[in-house]
């Protein structure tokens, strides 16, 4: 039985840790906030997620809290109208073997971190800043601010795209600056009007914006995220953000969905960020997870589906034993690198040519998507919905994945 140390106590470090003492381990997580909890609002969660919680034993404790969505729906956000709809029931889940959810994140990590502090082999330790890590043929050491040095025989860094472990393992600076800025509200369905309750992920691209709804906290909320190609220069993290301001910021919206951004209250502001994929994460007896590793702008809504799928695949290839982890955070790191590599540049790339075209562009984006059956649009998700990682069934990913300059921001 080894002892390994994970840096970061969010979904992926949860999630690796229950990976990593199904296999027989000791594990300790360094969270370096006071309390084990989740920031954010709504996130989605594809077929290939649940599978990952189901690996995990968490699965149906998190389909009991997430709202199963019927469509994901593509709309004009100027002139209203639809222009393409993936039905999330029937054939999609027979196809896909899981449904298509939405979730608050709270919903996700609360059934982990309840399965963590239920095993006796995890250790969760807050207030613990982790500064860097040193090592050598015994073992690894996670140095902590205020001087304390915790011994293990392996550190995960799954401690998020400002990573102390990615910036001594990696040391390519801050996060890019996507220049998007997105504005978050939640609010009481009950406030919504009834006609507009859909159960649908729903999104209304406009010129360099677009806006997302969709309900979560088992239907009780709405979840608003309106972003902005505005150039942001710096990033921003739940800013908060004056009512008018955001409707100011999309004047082109049509009537329905101003109808209901104008029901947001309390907004707060982030500016995306997110990093060029690269080839190695691995350094000796130490590894990258998640963001830490692969960070990713949100337009592919895989961010939490990766790090589940990483927190897998890692676990089971650590396995029982308890020596040769730098070659097996290698092969981790071999088996993982392209296809987080593809979701990373296709998300920038949905973005782009998806979300925020203008003007002829919009228009020929409309015309190629409202062309599309719904199982042509399957066809274009398999490789990520499709994926179930501990069986061996992950699709070859796009071409796109291969690429590691950035380019197409």
């Amino acid at each position: 039985m080894a002892k390994i140390l994970i840096a970061g106590g969010g979904i992926g470090g949860l999630a690796t840790a229950l990976s990593v003492s199904r296999q027989g381990h000791r594990v300790v997580v360094l969270e370096s906030r006071d309390t084990f909890t989740e920031l954010g609002a709504g996130i989605q969660l594809g077929p290939n997620a649940f599978h990952a919680l189901d690996r995990l034993g968490v699965g149906d404790a998190v389909r009991e809290r997430a709202v199963h969505i019927d469509e994901l729906r593509f709309m004009d956000g100027t002139t209203g109208e639809q222009v393409v709809s993936m039905p999330l029931t029937g054939a999609y889940r027979e196809r896909f073997g899981n449904p298509y959810a939405v979730v608050h994140r709270i919903d996700v990590y609360a059934p982990l971190l309840e399965a963590a502090r239920a095993d006796q082999r995890i250790e969760l330790r807050t207030g613990a800043t982790l500064e860097g890590y040193r090592q050598d043929e015994q073992g690894v050491v996670a140095l902590l601010a205020g001087g304390e040095g915790v011994y293990g025989d392996a550190l995960i860094g799954a401690d998020g795209i400002n990573s102390f472990v990615r910036k001594q393992l990696i040391g390519d600076g801050f996060p890019q600056v996507s220049g998007h800025t997105i504005y978050r509200s939640v609010i009481p369905m009950e406030k919504v009007p009834e006609e507009l309750r859909w159960n649908t992920v729903t999104l209304w691209a406009g010129p360099k914006w677009h806006f997302v709804h969709y309900p979560i906290g088992s239907g009780k909320y709405l979840n608003l995220a309106a972003t902005r190609d505005d150039n942001a220069q710096e990033a921003v993290i739940g800013a908060p953000a004056e009512k008018d301001f955001v409707l100011n910021e999309f004047p082109e919206l049509g009537d329905t969905p101003r109808q209901l951004l104008e029901l947001g209250e309390d907004w707060r502001a982030w500016v995306l960020c997110d990093r060029d994929p690269v080839e190695k994460w691995t350094d000796g007896r130490v590894v990258l997870i998640g963001d830490a590793a692969h960070p990713m702008l949100q337009y592919a809504a895989q961010g939490a589906c990766q790090a589940l799928e990483d927190a897998v695949v890692l676990g089971e290839l650590i396995g029982t034993e308890t020596d040769e982890f730098a070659v097996r955070f290698e092969k981790f790191n071999g088996e993982r690198r392209e296809r987080t590599a593809a979701t990373q540049l296709v998300a920038r790339e949905m973005g782009r040519q998806l979300y925020h075209p203008v003007g002829e562009a919009a228009k020929a984006r409309n015309a190629m998507l409202s062309a599309l059956s719904p199982e042509e649009l399957y066809e274009k998700v398999e490789w990520l919905h499709g994926a179930r990682v501990g069986d061996g069934r992950v699709t070859e990913p796009p071409l796109i994945g291969r690429q590691t300059d950035g380019e197409g921001r």
